[in-house]
């Protein structure tokens, strides 16, 4: 029988005996109204062909279903809906089975679970990310993987959002089978289910479980939300799975995805999802030549280099990194192993996949090596007589093509590429540590930088499964300017009465896993401490200045690294150190300040003026292209909380309460 079509996006043929469903709307299957749509007919005329034993649903490409269309939000329904859909395979008189040849996410995921079968493509994978967008799963998901997998794993993978491979679904009870070949192992499975009563997922009683493993699992999802509402209603309602029969479940499920879908939480996060769309783009790069990029050279192999070194490795580089030393390099490499031996414990990584890391991994003193390198990344230190002399020894090393990138936090980009004798291939890669963990890298388009530079380490970027935001040449670029700027204005309240803790627990209330005076802590006083030192000569002297943080630096408080900062830490605990109130009451009354008290709603609206005014002004300067990339490298540099949509998107909800 040939293919007919039943919408745009969904065709249909006759397959020994089965009626194979094909999506095909790219680029990621999304469930628009013409899929559900084409769906539904391809289901209507299968079930009026007497031959027809069953119906087979896979995605054309490599993808399953993506989800819903997210472009559909916040405009009037177009039926048939998803969960009309999903009720109408579950309920169908022939067995369906989902071919998951690769991503089934979301709606996708839901599309599968109704099915009465899924054989999984040994690409495949299977999540319910909708807590990610401020949602919970809308068409059942959480009502019928609980009856498939139990309350524990329904409430991890819904809860988190996470996705789980073809082998783990397996092992879930997810997917009934792995193939090389699924939609001839789906037709066999159709024949065998036409054989015997359709297993309906939600006529499946949810499993017994024991109640403390389930309180274990919710408390460890309420753990990571941070304020977020969607993952405690998603964890209720998977619950009400086990209590409620299918069709008060879906009711309580569909009432929740709609309240949730309307909140500000949604919006701010679906904000996020579409800067990430468009983060990286720049206006003509999509017709400049990428460089190819096989060979990573990374300079110095400390903490910032062999984290990159190692995200370069996961993603099939090769690597050549240099130190001054057979001793530095012997170290470096024991660094990069261990890393990877961590990623193997932690079933991040097979360890045949470490092994073939490894055997990329070239450690050498001799800069002699790096003349095979596509790419060098620089991570030595912050020093820009150091970077500058390494960029001129490269000159003559390195290939004509090959491609320079500065690591550099705070100096200028555009000085160390002045240095070489091409500037135009010089570009900043600023990793944010751990650089093997943090999503984010600032990729700082200098002055010279050419387009297919530009575009080659994007690209490079997003191979490394990073989230690159490009940013122009200033003094800390995006992140860093940004959080120097609400730094300052957290020490201008100290003088004027707030105490560290007051305003650390003002951020972590808002939703920031740590307050700034306890991330100073972690990463150290020393560094901004030296930077201030340098400033010191070319401060403007009627500029407003706290001294506060260098009178600790000179006590020696230099952090947790010393027991003592912002905070002390006896035995490691972070404790209240009367020491330091010490100092900012000498310091105000340096200054006669009379202190007052701040309400965390104060702390917060001072704080976020302060991030919006530098995000302002570094979109004036054109460092920054548009307020949606400041605020993804808030929220993955510096843990602005995702649910509030970052700095620039929180201002503009709430112009009259930021704090809200």
């Amino acid at each position: 029988m040939a293919d007919i079509q039943f919408s745009k996006s969904v065709s249909a043929c006759a397959q020994d005996r089965a009626f194979v469903v094909t999506i095909d709307n790219p680029p990621v299957n999304a469930l628009s109204a013409h899929v559900r749509s084409g769906l539904m007919a391809a289901l209507d005329h299968a079930a009026n062909l007497p031959a027809i034993t069953g119906v087979i649903i896979t995605g054309a490409g490599s993808t399953f279903i993506g989800g819903a269309d997210i472009k559909e939000f916040g405009k009037p329904p177009v039926g048939p809906t998803l969960p009309e859909v999903t009720e109408r395979i579950e309920t169908f008189n022939k067995p369906i089975v989902a071919t998951v040849n690769g991503a089934a996410l979301g709606g996708g995921c839901e599309v599968a679970l109704a099915c009465h079968g899924r054989i999984a493509g040994e690409k495949a994978s299977f999540g319910l990310p909708e807590v990610k967008l401020g949602i919970v799963p809308g068409a059942g998901g959480t009502q019928r993987l609980p009856r498939l997998i139990g309350l524990v794993a329904a409430i991890d993978l819904i809860g988190t959002g996470r996705a789980v491979k073809a082998g783990e679904a397996v092992t879930l009870g997810l997917a009934d089978g792995i193939a090389t070949h699924p939609v001839g192992a789906a037709i066999a499975l159709v024949h065998e289910c036409a054989e015997k009563p359709l297993r309906r997922t939600g006529m499946i009683g949810v499993p017994p479980t024991d109640p403390a493993a389930v309180s274990a699992a919710e408390a460890k999802v309420l753990a990571r939300a941070r304020g977020q509402s969607a993952p405690a209603e998603a964890v209720r309602l998977v619950k009400a799975a086990g209590e409620l029969d299918l069709r008060q479940g879906l009711a309580e499920e569909r009432a929740t995805f709609l309240r949730l879908r309307d909140s500000s939480e949604s919006a701010a996060l679906r904000h996020v999802f579409f800067a990430e769309r468009a983060a990286g783009k720049v206006e003509g790069l999509d017709i400049a030549a990428l460089r190819k990029i096989a060979t990573v050279a990374v300079v110095g192999t400390g903490l910032m280099g062999s984290g990159i070194a190692v995200s370069a490795l996961t993603s099939g580089h090769r690597v050549i990194a240099l130190e001054q030393t057979p001793e530095a390099a012997a170290g470096g490499r024991a660094r990069i192993a261990e890393t990877l031996d961590k990623s193997v414990r932690s079933g991040r990584l097979t360890a045949d996949g470490r092994d073939d890391c490894l055997a990329r991994l070239q450690t050498t003193t001799e800069a002699a090596d790096l003349a095979k390198a596509d790419l060098v990344i620089e991570a030595v230190f912050d020093d820009l007589k150091v970077k500058t002399d390494l960029f001129r020894r490269l000159d003559g090393i390195v290939a004509p093509d090959a491609i320079l990138a500065t690591n550099t936090s705070y100096l200028d980009p555009d000085a160390i590429a002045a240095a070489t004798a091409d500037p135009s291939r010089v570009v900043g890669l600023h990793f944010f540590s751990p650089a093997n963990v943090m999503r984010l890298v600032e990729v700082v388009d200098c002055a010279k930088t050419s387009p297919e530079v530009l575009a080659s380490v994007l690209a490079f970027v997003k191979r490394l499964g990073k989230l690159p935001v490009v940013c122009g040449v200033t003094e800390g670029f995006i992140g860093n300017r940004i959080f120097s700027a609400y730094r300052r204005e957290a020490e201008f309240m100290l003088e004027d009465g707030a105490l560290p803790q007051e305003i650390d627990a003002a951020l972590e209330a808002y939703g920031f896993p740590m307050g700034i005076f306890d991330v100073n802590d972690m990463a150290g006083l020393e560094i901004a401490w030296a930077r201030r030192k340098r400033q010191a000569a070319t401060r403007d002297a009627d500029a407003r200045y706290v001294e506060i943080a260098d009178r600790l630096c000179e006590a020696g408080r230099l952090g947790r690294k010393t027991g003592r900062g912002w905070y002390a830490y006896p035995e490691g605990e972070r404790t209240i150190d009367p020491e330091v109130t010490a100092v900012i009451e000498a310091a105000r009354a340096a200054k006669n300040i009379t202190p007052r008290s701040f309400t965390a709603s104060e702390i917060m609206s001072r704080l976020l003026k302060a991030m919006v005014d530098e995000g302002t002004a570094l979109l004036a300067d054109g460092v920054a292209a548009r307020p949606g990339d400041i605020d993804l490298v808030m929220i993955n540099g510096y843990g602005f909380p995702a649910h509030r949509g970052g700095p620039m998107f929180a201002a503009e909800q709430t112009k009259d309460q930021p704090h809200a």
